[in-house]
């Protein structure tokens, strides 16, 4: 690839840096910042053991010259005598000694360095200016070009006569500080390639969970949605980044199947929403283009005619109106609650079935059979009645004319083991139950899972003689759902079906009208009127006053048995 370049056509070396930066691996990443920090680290400690060691090999000169400035001093007073008293200069032949003056001119110094070999270039200094500097030691150039400085002292002789400045060569300290730097430098790059190989070594090792990590990504992005992180210890990164993954897949995965599970219950729905819509509206067309063409002109046949194009027009605007509840109902607006008693519902049940089945003994039971009792529960009223008058509809129409239908209201304790819908364990509670038993052939099991789908009927040729649009118990389930209850489908004992709703167990207020149906006038169907149970008992059974609360508080979510 061509280096990155501006627009004058130059190289960007740090713009290329940064490119090849973020497009290496992490591993390879780290490895570098690991190499860099430990040759930072190097440099840093090369540096401060040479300085360190300079500044120790110094203050040895310093002591040095301090310690034999009196020997050189003796040597240099003692030059050009015949005394004999310092004959043998063989301790301080590593030492630069000059005498100076007052005034600071050369008086003496010493010659065994040879005449071409370095020496100091020591400042003439005036008396007044040695004792200003006082015996602290510095730094010197020297004669020759390859000198590399010497280090000079300058004492006042005791006798007050001049001075003395003697000295030592700086080279001795700048081979030792150059070796010793060599050294660290040579063993710190030596340390960091092999640390640098570990490190890699190290990363990888470290990086193979991240590794499968990604595989697995990988896998699930080309659609395998099954697929799982495998998982490392739990108390690591990559433990906790395993868990944190197979959690967040496992949520995908449900919602990808629920999406899916959507999509299709939504393409079933409106394919059954159009089958039912084009029966009554191929009916309604077929009627008015007979109609149009002169096909129908005898008074007789129009009028049939039109009976049929009402009658489907009323069966279209029925389902148009159950898919505006089922839509309703699945926004979840907020339902008004208020105390409701079941046996009030399956009272007005019982009478309207009367009415609706004349040829047919329906009668309102306990849930054991005996005497029907209070249920009261929270809810909304109307929606309420809507699944009750569902339930009785369905069973009036998928059983035979002439059996019995039976409507038992009553509470029941909660199974032991129960949760509510958040979780909780339930105790004591009860349920409000209302049941529906029918006497006719019942529903088969494989029919039985699938009543409360929307559009499903056990009759598959869908005519119109058999049931209605297949949304009736959806709604019922829907709505039922929505006050935190259940229902369910269970058989009747000796042929049938039960449609079985239980609902949160509620204790009725204190200022409740305690008025039963056994105090109430009530129309008969024929015309009389009846006083409830005193005239007819099994039309209208004395209601048994609400069973004393089992747990204290109310409002429990229900659980199926």
């Amino acid at each position: 690839m061509p280096a990155t370049v501006n627009r004058a056509g130059r190289f960007r070396p740090f713009h290329e840096l940064a490119r090849l930066w973020k497009t290496s691996s992490l591993r390879t990443q780290l490895v570098v910042m690991t190499t860099g920090l430990m040759l930072l680290a190097v440099i840093v400690t090369a540096a401060l053991t040479a300085s360190l060691f300079r500044q120790e090999l110094v203050r040895q000169i310093d002591d040095d010259l301090h310690a034999n400035r009196n020997n050189v001093s003796v040597y240099l007073t003692s030059l050009g005598t015949d005394t004999g008293y310092f004959s043998s200069p063989q301790s301080i032949l590593r030492f630069y000694g000059e005498l100076q003056d007052n005034d600071g001119n050369t008086t003496t110094n010493s010659s065994f360095t040879g005449a071409n070999e370095d020496r100091p270039v020591v400042p003439s200094l005036t008396a007044d200016e040695v004792l200003e500097r006082g015996n602290e030691a510095f730094d010197v150039p020297g004669t020759t070009e390859t000198s590399r400085g010497w280090r000079v002292t300058m004492y006042r002789l005791a006798s007050g006569e001049g001075s003395l400045a003697i000295a030592l060569p700086l080279e001795p300290v700048h081979d030792s500080v150059d070796r010793v730097t060599s050294l660290v430098v040579t063993i710190g790059l030596l340390a960091t390639a092999g640390a640098s190989v570990i490190a890699y070594a190290v990363t990888t090792r470290a990086f193979k969970p991240l590794l499968r990590v990604e595989r697995t990504a990988a896998q699930i992005a080309a659609g395998d949605l099954s697929r799982r992180v495998e998982m490392g210890a739990p108390d690591t990164e990559v433990g906790r980044l395993s868990r944190s993954l197979n959690a967040m897949l496992a949520h995908i995965e449900t919602a990808f199947r629920s999406k899916e599970q959507s999509e299709e219950r939504m393409r079933r729905f409106i394919q059954d929403a159009s089958h039912e819509l084009r029966t009554p509206l191929v009916t309604i067309r077929g009627f008015s283009e007979l109609y149009r063409h002169g096909g129908i002109s005898d008074p007789d046949d129009v009028g049939a005619a039109m009976g049929r194009i009402e009658g489907e027009a009323k069966r279209m605007g029925q389902l148009v109106e159950d898919l505006l509840t089922l839509a309703r109902l699945d926004e979840q607006r907020p339902l008004e609650h208020r105390p409701v008693d079941l046996m009030l519902l399956a009272h007005d049940a019982v009478l309207d079935a009367r009415v609706n089945a004349p040829d047919r003994e329906i009668s309102l039971e306990g849930l054991d059979g005996g005497r029907a009792g209070s249920a009261p529960t929270l809810g909304d009223e109307g929606k309420i009645r809507q699944v009750v008058t569902n339930l009785v509809t369905n069973a009036l129409r998928y059983s035979p004319a002439g059996t019995p239908l039976e409507i038992a209201v009553g509470t029941v304790d909660v199974l032991p083991g129960s949760v509510h819908a958040d979780g909780r364990q339930v105790h004591g509670s009860r349920d409000s139950v209302i049941e529906i038993r029918d006497h006719g052939p019942g529903i088969d099991e494989q029919d039985a899972s699938r009543v409360f789908e929307r559009f499903y009927r056990a009759d598959s040729s869908r005519q119109r003689e058999t049931g209605g649009t297949g949304l009736g118990l959806a709604i019922v389930a829907a709505i039922v759902a929505q006050h935190d209850g259940t229902v369910r489908l269970e058989q009747t004992p000796g042929g049938g079906a039960t449609m079985s709703v239980r609902m949160p167990w509620v204790a009725p207020t204190t200022d409740e009208d305690d008025q039963t149906p056994d105090e109430t006038e009530t129309p008969d169907p024929s015309g009389t009127e009846v006083q409830g149970a005193q005239e007819d008992p099994s039309a209208v059974p004395p209601v048994i006053p609400p069973r004393p609360p089992q747990a204290p508080g109310s409002g429990h979510s229900s659980t199926s048995e």
